[in-house]
C-alpha cells in the first residue's frame, strides 16, 4: 500500500433553506469565475469506537468511495477552520480500517476496537471559483446529505449544507471574506464541525465546562484536559515523524507532571503518584530525540558563526553522519516507547484521571483562594534553589543553575494553569519567570553542548578529523555561559522586586 498522503482543510460549513439557490460569489476574494456544479456521488461509512472516543475528540475516520480523493481519510483538528487529513488509497478489506490508521489513532481509542458507526450518501454539486488568471481560489459544494447511524436505536437524517473549501494554496485569511458574502447571502454558519457530527451529535459524551465561578478543582482540571489533549495531538505528529512532534508531546507529559506536583493538594497523590512517575519515564524515553535534534541544530548554528579559516577539514560532513546515527537510535527509542503496553496504561491512567479526578476537600474551594497557596509554594521552591547557587563555581553551579531552571518552569506552568482567575501581578511575575527560564535554557544548552564537543572531539580523532574547530566552539560555549549566568543574576532581581 502507498504511504498516506497529508493536507491541510481550510473549510466552513453553512445551513441553508431549502430551495434555495447556490449563493454567487464572483467578486468576493478575487473570484472572477464560478463554474457550472459538476456533480459527484460520495458515499462514504464512518468508523469509532462504540464509545465514540474518536468524535469526541473531534477526529474523523471514513472510508469513502466516489469523488477525486477516493479511500481512507483521516480528520484531524488543527484549529476551528482547519483539519489535517491524512489520506490512504481504497484496498484490502473494506470493513477493517487500515493497520496503520488504527495505529495513527492509539492514543485515542486506548485499544478499543474501530467499528462502522455511521454511513452518509452525498449527492454534491461542486462549483470551482477561479480568479481571473484560472488559478482556483475554492470550491464551494452544494451537499445534498442522506445518513443512518448504528447503535441501540438507528438514526435517520436528511439535509443540505454549503461548504466553502479554499484551495491549499489560497490565503487562508480569504476564509473571512467568504464568510461574509455567504452571510449577506442568507446562509448561516453550521453549529457542527462535521457532517459526522450532525449525526451522531447527541450520542457523543459532552466535556463539562465549569461555571461562572469555577472552584480550585474545575481550573486545575481544565489545564490536565488541555494538556492531555495537546499529549494526544502530538502523539500522532510523533508516528507521522512530523517536526517538532516530540518536542510538544515531551512538553505536554511535563506539563501535566508539573500539574500533579504543584496542584498536589488539591488531589490525592496515592493515587495521581504512579501517572507522575509514568510521565516522567515518557518524558525520558522521548529525551534523546529531542535532544539530539536541538543540540544538532545548535551546533550547526553556533559552527556558522566561526570564520572559515578556523574551520577545519569536512566538519559538516562528519557531523552529518555523527547525528545521522544518534537520531535513529533516539527514534527507535521513542516508537518503541509509544508502541508499548506501558505507554498504553499511561494513556488509560491519564483517561481516567480527567474523567474523574481524585480531588481532596481543597479542591472545593473557590478558584483564587484555592489556587494562591500551590502558587506560592512554587514560588517558594524557586527562591530556595535560587539560593541555593550561592557561593558555588563549575560543575556545582551549572547544576544548581539547571535546577533553578527546572524550578522556574514548574512555577511557571503553575501559573499557567491559574491564568484564568489570576490578575495583572501574577502574570507580570510569570513573564519575569519565563525570562529567567529562558536564560537558565541557553545556559543549560551550553553545558550540553560542551559536553557533546568533547564527545565529537574524541569521535572525531578515532576518525582521522582534525577537531580543532570543536575545541574553538567549546570555548565559545564556555565565554557564553558566563555572559548568561550574569544576565540570569539581572533577571533575577527584576523577578524578585516582583
Amino acid at each position: 500500500m502507498a504511504p498516506p498522503s497529508t493536507v491541510i482543510e481550510r473549510e466552513r460549513k453553512y445551513e441553508i433553506a431549502a430551495g434555495s439557490g447556490v449563493p454567487r460569489l464572483i467578486g468576493v476574494a478575487g473570484v472572477a469565475a464560478q463554474d457550472d456544479p459538476v456533480e459527484q456521488i460520495l458515499d462514504a461509512s464512518y468508523y469509532d469506537t462504540e464509545t465514540f472516543r474518536l468524535a469526541a475528540a473531534g477526529i474523523t475516520l471514513r472510508r469513502r468511495v466516489g469523488g477525486h480523493d477516493a479511500g481512507w481519510h483521516l480528520k484531524l483538528p488543527v484549529s476551528a477552520d482547519e483539519r489535517q487529513e491524512i489520506q490512504l488509497p481504497l484496498g484490502g478489506d473494506a470493513r477493517k480500517v487500515p493497520g496503520r490508521l488504527r495505529r495513527l489513532v492509539r492514543a485515542y481509542t486506548l485499544g478499543e476496537k474501530l467499528v462502522p458507526i455511521a454511513h452518509l450518501r452525498t449527492d454534491r454539486f461542486a462549483h470551482r471559483l477561479a480568479a481571473e488568471d484560472g488559478r482556483t481560489i475554492a470550491t464551494l459544494t452544494d451537499d445534498h446529505v442522506t445518513g443512518e447511524a448504528g447503535g441501540t436505536a438507528a438514526h435517520l437524517d436528511e439535509w443540505r449544507e454549503l461548504e466553502l473549501e479554499l484551495d491549499p494554496d489560497t490565503e487562508p485569511g480569504l476564509l473571512e471574506e467568504f464568510d461574509h458574502a455567504l452571510a449577506g447571502a442568507g446562509a448561516s454558519a453550521s453549529p457542527w464541525p462535521s457532517k459526522l457530527r450532525r449525526l451522531v451529535g447527541d450520542r457523543v459524551p459532552a466535556t463539562p465546562r465549569p461555571g461562572k465561578k469555577p472552584s480550585a478543582g474545575d481550573v486545575v482540571l481544565a489545564s490536565l484536559r488541555a494538556h492531555s489533549a495537546a499529549l494526544r495531538r502530538a502523539d500522532v505528529g510523533v508516528r507521522l515523524d512530523v517536526g517538532d512532534s516530540v518536542h510538544q508531546m515531551r512538553v505536554a507529559a511535563r506539563k501535566l507532571r508539573s500539574t500533579l506536583r504543584s496542584f498536589g493538594s488539591l488531589l490525592d497523590q496515592n493515587k495521581t503518584a504512579g501517572l507522575a512517575a509514568e510521565l516522567q519515564w515518557l518524558g525520558r524515553q522521548l529525551a534523546p530525540a529531542r535532544d539530539t535534534e536541538v543540540t544538532e541544530e545548535r551546533l550547526r548554528e553556533r559552527l556558522g558563526d566561526v570564520p572559515p579559516e578556523l574551520v577545519l577539514g569536512p566538519l559538516r560532513q562528519f557531523l552529518t553522519r555523527y547525528f545521522a546515527r544518534e537520531a535513529e537510535e533516539a527514534r527507535t527509542r521513542a516508537a518503541t516507547a509509544l508502541t508499548g503496553k506501558r505507554y498504553l496504561a499511561l494513556l488509560r491512567e491519564l483517561d481516567a484521571l480527567v474523567t474523574a479526578p481524585p480531588w481532596t476537600a481543597k479542591a472545593r474551594k473557590p478558584a483564587k483562594a484555592g489556587l494562591r497557596k500551590p502558587l506560592r509554594k512554587a514560588a517558594r521552591k524557586l527562591t530556595r534553589a535560587e539560593a541555593a547557587t550561592h557561593g558555588l563555581a563549575d560543575e556545582q553551579l551549572e547544576h544548581a543553575l539547571h535546577d533553578v531552571r527546572k524550578k522556574a518552569k514548574r512555577a511557571r506552568y503553575a501559573a499557567d494553569t491559574v491564568k484564568p482567575v489570576s490578575g495583572k501581578k501574577v502574570k507580570k511575575w510569570r513573564r519575569n519567570v519565563k525570562a529567567v527560564q529562558q536564560t537558565l535554557g541557553a545556559h543549560q544548552d551550553t553545558v550540553v553542548g560542551r559536553e557533546v564537543l568533547r564527545h565529537l572531539a574524541i569521535a572525531g580523532h578515532g576518525e582521522g578529523q582534525n577537531t580543532f574547530t570543536f575545541g574553538v566552539l567549546h570555548a565559545r560555549d564556555a565565554e557564553r555561559a558566563e555572559k548568561l549566568r550574569k544576565r540570569f543574576a539581572t533577571e533575577w532581581r527584576r523577578l524578585r522586586k516582583g
